[in-house]
């Protein structure tokens, strides 16, 4: 028996397009033109969705790092014949403002041995970023871009208090698709990680939310658009597993990285602790003097353990981060103007205003111990700062560094190779733009743990990377 059409594949399809659009139409046929809504969507519609509120109150605070880096590898091009072949290699990542002056917390990995550093914002604008500070331990670091008008800052929750199934939204520089917006759910809580031998994460934050290349160093947030974490690793070769660094630790870190002693070698004298109530369903943030230093600037301002710090100008301080910000970019002797309370309750509210002002001070030094009589019996240098015109050939992110104006022949940066002309840019994890630099890194406490300890210096117009053993 002849079935023509049975035997036609393409009216079979033409039948099934037709029906499928034929029972999409007719439901429509129900309402009338007047129950059409216009397309001008007023501000509580339903599409304006918890997601969307988070997105709009964040995405200028969220930033796309790009960066470029050479990478070595070897090449047996004839046989016994080693060539060694230089690629340059594009990277990219995510970074959140944590200070309208332009400073961005991101991952360490995101930075590491990278030549250049650019940050695109939101608006489209594109800038050269540079390191400010790093710690490869936990995994984050600290950039620096030069802006014309203050950046916004994202709202700082806590992750101590979160629930394991409640929603999140992460926005990152995915794959390059800057500002890309996923959104999953808090899959389980205080993950220990182990990427290799070198790198583990404790503790972290686990999400089915996408987390892809380039979100590395963006930021999580709950569904109430504040900030619970910084994205740092996936789960290779599996769907829905991401992990991030719970934003309370990544305070902690960020306020250490920028913390003026570790910048300057100057200190305020202050050791604070900070507080965090939860009870409520807004959560409250304060800092607590816990220590102050004897003899130290704090101290002679009048400043007191116990004492709950308010403000400095017209920035609020909420734990030790927005403290040390309060110092960003102030010389010696410098006043910062700081507001405390004192005799507050145990939520940090009330107790009488005290206004102070602090002077940073140096370091307290040995006698006859002066910062070049440190670097050249520690080192063997003599140094002199060297301008940024110096040494952007080769890197234009560099801001300066010390030219090498004598080398002990009998000491680690002779051994190192260090010459006369040579410009020191970096010691350790820290950037060398003045002799105070230098000494920080050889007093610090854990001055011992570095060794072998790394350096970058500039030769001829090229970086240079190697090991100071001490």
């Amino acid at each position: 028996m002849r079935v023509p059409f049975e035997r036609n594949p393409i009216s079979r399809l033409r039948s099934a397009a037709f029906l499928t659009i034929a029972l999409f139409i007719q439901p429509l046929a129900a309402y009338s033109a007047d129950e059409v809504k216009p397309r001008g969507v007023p501000a509580n519609s339903l599409r304006r969705t918890p997601v969307v509120e988070v997105v709009d109150r964040n995405k200028e605070a969220v930033v796309n790092i790009f960066s470029e880096r050479t990478v070595t590898r070897e090449n047996r091009e004839k046989q016994l014949e080693l060539m060694q072949l230089q690629q340059r290699v594009n990277g990219m990542g995510t970074g959140v403002v944590i200070d309208p002056r332009g400073y961005i917390l991101t991952n360490h990995h995101v930075v590491d041995d990278v030549q250049m550093l650019r940050v695109k914002l939101y608006d489209g604008t594109s800038v050269n970023a540079r390191i400010v500070a790093r710690e490869p331990s936990e995994d984050l670091a600290i950039i620096k871009i030069d802006v014309s008008r203050p950046l916004p800052l994202t709202v700082i929750g806590t992750a101590t208090d979160l629930n394991i199934g409640e929603g999140v939204v992460a926005i990152g520089n995915a794959f390059g698709y800057e500002h890309t917006v996923t959104v999953g759910v808090v899959s389980a809580l205080k993950r220990d990680v182990v990427l290799n031998r070198e790198i583990s994460y404790k503790s972290l934050i686990q999400t089915d939310a996408s987390i892809n290349p380039g979100n590395s160093g963006g930021p999580l947030f709950n569904m109430q658009g504040e900030l619970i974490g910084i994205n740092v690793a996936i789960r290779a070769g599996a769907q829905g597993i991401g992990f991030t660094i719970p934003v309370d630790n990544a305070l902690k870190v960020a306020g250490e990285l920028l913390s003026v002693k570790r910048r300057t070698g100057m200190v305020h004298g202050m050791q604070v602790r900070d507080a965090l109530d939860v009870s409520n369903s807004v959560i409250r943030r304060w800092a607590v003097i816990e220590r102050i230093e004897q003899g130290s600037a704090a101290e002679k301002a009048g400043l007191k353990p116990g004492d709950v710090l308010d403000r400095s100008g017209e920035q609020k301080i909420i734990c030790h981060l927005d403290l040390e910000r309060a110092f960003l970019e102030r010389s010696t002797g410098d006043a910062t103007p700081l507001v405390a309370r004192r005799g507050s309750n145990a939520r940090g509210e009330g107790g009488e205003e005290i206004r102070v002002e602090i002077s940073l001070r140096s370091n307290e030094r040995a006698p006859n111990q002066l910062p070049a009589d440190i670097v050249w019996r520690k080192l063997g240098l003599k140094v002199q700062p060297a301008g940024a015109d110096q040494v952007v050939k080769a890197n234009p992110q560099l801001h300066g560094g010390l030219l090498i104006t004598d080398v002990n022949l009998d000491s680690a940066a002779a051994r190192a190779g260090f010459q006369r002309g040579d410009i020191l840019i970096g010691l350790h994890l820290w950037e060398t733009v003045n002799v105070d630099n230098i000494t920080y890194v050889l007093n610090h406490p854990d001055y011992a743990t570095f060794a072998p300890m790394r350096f970058f210096r500039v030769r001829a117009g090229q970086l240079q990377r190697g090991w100071l053993e001490q």
